[in-house]
């Protein structure tokens, strides 16, 4: 499997990283072990959460995604320093959302404990906060790292305003850098991404990870209208990209899936990867069946015309 290089942070990761979003939500422990088993067996590396996964689903607290994915570490065939482990800090979990240097260190121990490890490949600001400077962040998360405790940052749902700030404040303390971004981008949502925020990516070499990258499961092809949406977990989401801007990229994806034999979900995958700006785009699974669909997008190459139809569609 190819590996590519996650912009300075020295870490290499495989074209398709799974999301543990799922787990302990729509996909049980039993499952994940499993969807992890046959991820790690096809070559691949890099599993991203976060600790307020998944808080949202009935019965679970938070950290259960971590708890889940420490678990299967500790009885894997695999080598722990075979796998690229992402998480995340900074949503709520009970004391608001924030990045302040206090929360952060206590955090990372928690994510540790949960995690069953010593370290975290890459932590990330989940969200940013109005209300802490990024040198407070940025120190925490430099303390950290002088600690053994994380290998890398990176940081969630920042603009390229944010972005540059926080850079900005970096040099000006020394202290480390974001060096990776965690955004929004798919087929559909495209525009907070593109030209200013992915161009910033690329002149300061920032690795990029991509989330909802399948739209919520939008962009598999299995949701054609609000019939299909009803009663599902992600109901409320699908909903939003049923419109003409969807529709008409699930034609495009259909007729790029009628040339090539490929699944929808996998040309949405393989049309992030040809994205100069895009390390690799994550994307959940809940079966053995979609996760062998994820593998398969991680070599499908597409044709300059498919990709001149597909962002043609999403306009």
């Amino acid at each position: 499997m190819e590996m590519r290089r996650l912009g300075k942070t020295g870490l290499s990761v495989a074209p398709i990283v799974i999301g543990g979003n799922v787990f302990g939500w729509t996909a049980d422990e039993k499952t994940s072990f499993a969807i992890l088993d046959a991820f790690f067996d096809a070559g691949l590396n890099t599993i991203d959460t976060a600790d307020v996964y998944s808080a949202w689903a009935p019965g679970n607290k938070g950290g259960d995604s971590e708890e889940i994915i420490g678990r299967w570490l500790k009885q894997s065939r695999n080598s722990r320093n075979r796998a690229v482990i992402v998480t995340k800090v900074g949503s709520d979990m009970g004391e608001g959302k924030t990045l302040k240097a206090s929360y952060i260190l206590k955090a990372v121990e928690a994510s540790l404990r949960r995690l069953q490890t010593d370290y975290i490949d890459l932590y990330l600001s989940h969200w940013p906060d109005a209300d802490t400077p990024h040198e407070e962040t940025l120190g925490a998360f430099a303390k950290l790292k002088q600690q053994g405790k994380i290998r890398a940052i990176g940081c969630s749902n920042y603009d390229a305003d944010l972005l540059r700030a926080s850079f900005d404040a970096a040099e000006k303390a020394g202290l480390p850098r974001y060096d990776v971004l965690q955004p929004e981008y798919n087929l559909y949502a495209r525009a907070s991404f593109e030209r200013p925020l992915a161009e910033f990516c690329v002149s300061h070499d920032i690795g990029v990870i991509t989330y909802f990258s399948l739209a919520a499961g939008f962009l598999t092809g299995k949701y054609r209208s609000h019939a299909d949406t009803k009663g599902r977990a992600r109901e409320g989401r699908v909903s939003q990209y049923l419109n003409d801007k969807g529709l008409r990229i699930l034609a495009a994806l259909d007729t790029i899936s009628a040339e090539t034999g490929a699944k929808p979900a996998e040309i949405s995958l393989a049309w992030l990867l040809r994205k100069r700006c895009v390390t690799a785009p994550i994307a959940s699974a809940t079966s053995l069946s979609q996760l062998e669909s994820l593998v398969k997008s991680a070599t499908l190459a597409l044709s300059d015309e498919a990709m001149a139809l597909l962002d043609r569609a999403g306009v």
